[in-house]
């Protein structure tokens, strides 16, 4: 007759184990995947247990490092937005590249692409966000988006000024320059191989040569 065992005699499944690494580290680490969560399963999915998982370290690891999941949650976006907007100004013209608008276009692109290429997950929650997201999130990217347009029409109107009467509104001009960067940057991180990224820039060169020649 085989010998019975009970609850105590069975092993017990150990938990993650986590090395001891310095707290900074430790943060973004967990940060990096409540990011990979929030891409893959949404908004509504996350949870410290989840973090803690796709960290693969244990929830009181999460809790050391973070009071709850609100405030990892901040944390994330606190540094996403920085790491966004400090790219995007990265595009923005200085006085010797206001001198040729066509050159700088083409550069923007190519800088843009190069963007989207190296950090994609943060670029996939500005401009392909998903459903379920928090209106505060909503709230703290549009307010970026409208920082980075409002630099634009600052760029648009030094363009234009000097130049006589154009009938360009530096305005009308700084949103949808805008908006087709970002349809153009939703279409990379989507279908990347449906443009010539060469082929892209040079179109942009074009366009902005023909309305702006080079001073």
């Amino acid at each position: 007759m085989p010998a019975t065992t009970n609850a105590s005699d069975r092993p017990r499944r150990r938990r993650p184990y986590a090395p001891r690494v310095p707290i900074e580290e430790r943060r973004e680490q967990l940060l990096d995947a409540a990011l990979a969560v929030i891409v893959s399963d949404g908004y509504d999915r996350v949870s410290i247990d989840a973090i803690a998982r796709r960290a693969g370290v244990a929830r009181s690891v999460v809790y050391g490092a973070f009071a709850n999941l609100d405030a990892l949650l901040l944390a994330l976006l606190d540094r996403q937005q920085e790491r966004a907007y400090a790219r995007l100004l990265e595009t923005v013209p200085d006085a010797e590249e206001l001198r040729d608008p066509a050159e700088f276009g083409s550069e923007a692109v190519r800088r843009m692409a190069g963007m989207l290429h190296e950090d994609p997950d943060t670029w996939r929650l500005i401009l392909l966000p998903p459903g379920d997201m928090p209106t505060v999130v909503r709230d703290r990217i549009e307010a970026d988006r409208e920082r980075f347009r409002l630099l634009v029409e600052e760029w648009l109107s030094l363009l234009l000024a000097g130049r006589g009467e154009t009938g360009l509104d530096p305005r009308v001009l700084a949103h949808a320059l805008v908006a087709c960067a970002e349809h153009f940057g939703r279409v990379a991180l989507t279908d990347p191989d449906r443009f010539d990224l060469p082929q892209l820039a040079g179109q942009v060169r074009v366009i902005l040569g023909a309305l702006w020649p080079a001073s």
